[in-house]
């Protein structure tokens, strides 16, 4: 960082790979001038073809040194980084479950972290955390605040780190190549389910790992056999779901009701409104959902065939939970561990009618898991990407015309 006669201070950055394109170049001159920053081109460097990268570089210019370190920030989280390599700096936490204070805030993005002329890749990326290093062992990776221990080393200031934007490269193609917008109620529904399909038939073969988010909708439905069918066909490595989804599909195997409602009728029980309470009654004398199953007492539905097939599970409760099932982890930050290591590997997240879930595993997951989410509420989608999950793809309809799609497109169900 040097200063001028006229005390602006400024700093050389750079920015390479696909910026023209994917809008990123014009995206950080606007932040630069929006901040209250100015910018001079030295180099600019514009690949001619669809593979060729780019390249820029820029001084960086603002009126004081705090308004240029808030500019290098924010432009920083879109891949522009200082000509001068700096290495981290780091300090030790001195307090449990808290950061030093200037600790980096990391992105969803793949980052790099600068240590002894190095660059390291960041382990377990996800947003909101800071990074902790192991400088022995030469590993970076990042941590939740609640899990931070008194002593451990944090990342503090943005020196000597990089991200690399994803989603962005045309070179690698693009999954999703007719859902170039985030969310519509417009789109052709089965060119789109197709296209997923597609992803998860790839991860079922065994490139890839697919995450599931489902709420209780999936089975107020009718859909419940539907993502049974998945699961049976490997086409669910994990499940992410809360206490009312298992609730009401054991309330199905157990009383072919859903909140009380018949699932074969689609009209209300005698002392319906009981069921769930019932269900939920009986797996806690039995201990557990997995002893239900053992015990062939429960013999159907999406739990039934998580047990069946090994498909690990968190369902995370909530302070409205009845009951809860003896599964539901209730402490919420308890859930929060055990969902981020159920993340790790997971390339495709699939989110099914549940907003709250779908926010807080989005917040989890890397920017280069491809993830969709399926609701009848377009505001679902629009939360998702105002929290930070931008490669979130929406699908703008009702829970069980979707996974009927899917299953038949999968070869399914009497496709």
């Amino acid at each position: 960082m040097t200063t001028s006669h006229a005390q602006r201070f400024t700093e050389d950055v750079e920015l390479a790979g696909h910026i023209i394109d994917s809008l990123l170049l014009p995206k950080v001159l606007d932040e630069i001038t929006g901040l209250g920053g100015d910018y001079l081109s030295h180099e600019i460097r514009i690949g001619h073809n669809r593979r060729d990268p780019s390249y820029v570089r820029l001084t960086v210019s603002a009126p004081t040194k705090d308004c240029l370190e808030q500019i290098l920030t924010t432009i920083g989280q879109h891949g522009a980084v200082p000509v001068q390599h700096h290495d981290i700096r780091v300090e030790p936490a001195d307090i449990a479950g808290t950061f030093p204070e200037g600790f980096y805030a990391t992105t969803n993005e793949p980052t790099e972290v600068r240590w002894g002329g190095q660059w390291i890749p960041v382990e377990r990326q996800e947003m909101d955390c800071a990074i902790a290093v192991d400088r022995v062992a030469g590993r970076a990776w990042c941590v939740a605040m609640a899990d931070v221990k008194r002593g451990d080393q944090i990342v503090v200031g943005r020196l000597g780190t990089r991200v690399f934007p994803v989603g962005r490269d045309r070179a690698h193609g693009h999954s999703f190549g007719f859902m170039n917008s985030t969310v519509s109620s417009e789109k052709p529904k089965n060119l789109t389910v197709r296209e997923i399909a597609e992803s998860m038939r790839r991860a079922a073969e065994g490139n890839g790992r697919i995450l599931v988010v489902a709420g209780p909708a999936v089975v107020h439905t009718g859909s419940r056999e539907l993502l049974s069918w998945l699961i049976r066909k490997g086409y669910v490595h994990v499940l992410f779901a809360g206490n009312a989804l298992a609730t009401h599909d054991i309330e199905q195997s157990f009383y072919g009701t859903s909140l009380g409602i018949s699932m074969q009728s689609g009209g209300s029980t005698e002392e319906g409104h009981e069921h769930h309470l019932r269900s939920i009654n009986r797996i806690r004398r039995l201990g557990g959902i997995r002893q239900a199953v053992d015990q062939k007492i429960l013999t159907s539905g999406i739990m039934f065939e998580c047990i069946q097939h090994n498909i690990p599970y968190v369902l995370a409760g909530s302070i409205r939970d009845d009951g809860p099932l003896p599964d539901v982890i209730t402490d919420s930050l308890e859930a929060q561990t055990r969902m981020r290591e159920l993340v790790q590997g997971v390339t495709f997240c699939l989110m099914i009618a549940t907003t709250l879930h779908s926010i807080a595993v989005g917040n989890m997951l890397p920017a280069g898991v491809k993830t969709v989410c399926v609701d009848i509420n377009p505001a679902t989608v629009t939360k998702l990407a105002d929290r930070g999950t931008f490669q979130t793809i929406g699908l703008v309809t009702d829970v069980e015309p979707f996974l009927r799609v899917l299953v038949q497109e999968l070869g399914g169900m009497g496709s």
